[in-house]
């Protein structure tokens, strides 16, 4: 089995992390793409720590909570390998799922067999609603989903 999944993981919050978790339960061959530089700043207006810093973070939490050594590249369009190379499955949140059904629907128009997609439900911080990188970033929730501060 082979899985796939993606994002920028900045901050790497408790929905990052189920997502993650649920990828290493499908498979212990998993292929990390990580958003370069340029992508992650891309109409963002929140700042964005670096590749390589989101990638250090990254394995460090994979091989202290799931205990391996991560495979994680760099990804320069939403792609990523999905379209050229095969997978089992493509872990996605609810927000990413849209994405999912686009790189199968170019899959499908090459000629390839399209990929499962594992749609994990959203981790809900405390006031009921989704984590977010956006809202983590913001300083309404923690990583965790605590509230910080209240929505005006």
């Amino acid at each position: 089995m082979r899985v796939a999944i993606g994002g920028t993981f900045q901050p790497l919050h408790d929905g990052h992390k189920a997502l993650l978790r649920k990828a290493y339960e499908l498979s212990r061959n998993v292929d990390i793409g990580v958003t370069s530089d340029e992508m992650a700043h891309k109409g963002r207006v929140r700042p964005v720590k670096s590749y390589k810093e989101r990638t250090e973070a990254l394995s460090d939490w994979i091989r202290q909570e799931i205990g391996v050594e991560p495979r994680i590249f760099r990804i320069d369009d939403p792609y990523g390998p999905t379209l050229f190379e095969d997978y089992d499955y493509i872990v996605v949140s609810a927000e990413t799922y849209p994405m999912a059904l686009k790189i199968n629907q170019k899959r499908k128009e090459m000629g390839k067999k399209p990929i499962e997609i594992y749609r994990v439900e959203c981790i809900l911080a405390e006031d009921g609603r989704p984590i977010s990188a956006t809202r983590v970033a913001s300083g309404e929730i923690d990583v965790h989903g605590n509230l910080l501060r209240r929505r005006k």
